[in-house]
């Protein structure tokens, strides 16, 4: 069994995030969230908070699990028995960051295999952090994250 992890902070999971999620499900047998703390990152969500939108956003799709994780990436993947690593890519910039990351993981496990998924052109601008800006000035964040999140969003926004 091909056993894959999509490691992130997901603060929140946007369409990006689940547009490589399902990608990713149609090339192997099962595919992990790995939603991680980011101590590089200030949160908006708690991390129970994000596997929980994360559960509800991929609860149809068989082939996903969704589990948090803290320390190093490696370590969580011999855990989980996977290999794999799915990293998505929007841009130059993201592939030099993921690139290191990809040499170190190897550096830790040359078992380790890391497969580069390039984003949707309509996804190519998303990310997390941006989500956070525009619904911070009220701004609209349809088709920028699950709809069944946004009311997750604006509300814990307003906590703030």
């Amino acid at each position: 069994m091909k056993i894959a992890v999509y490691p992130g902070s997901f603060d929140p999971i946007t369409n990006g995030h689940l547009d490589i999620i399902k990608r990713a499900c149609k090339v192997f047998d099962k595919v992990i969230i790995g939603v991680l703390v980011n101590p590089n990152k200030a949160g908006l969500f708690t991390i129970d908070e994000r596997v929980e939108l994360i559960t509800k956003v991929v609860k149809n799709i068989p082939n996903v699990e969704v589990e948090s994780f803290s320390g190093l990436l490696i370590n969580f993947m011999k855990k989980k028995e996977s290999k794999i690593i799915i990293k998505g890519l929007r841009a130059v910039s993201d592939f030099e960051y993921e690139l290191q990351m990809s040499l170190m993981n190897k550096k830790l496990d040359p078992e380790i295999e890391t497969v580069f998924m390039m984003t949707s052109a309509i996804n190519s601008f998303l990310s997390s952090s941006a989500v956070k800006q525009v619904a911070i000035f009220d701004g609209c964040i349809k088709d920028l994250v699950p709809d069944e999140i946004i009311p997750c969003i604006f509300k814990k926004i307003k906590e703030l």
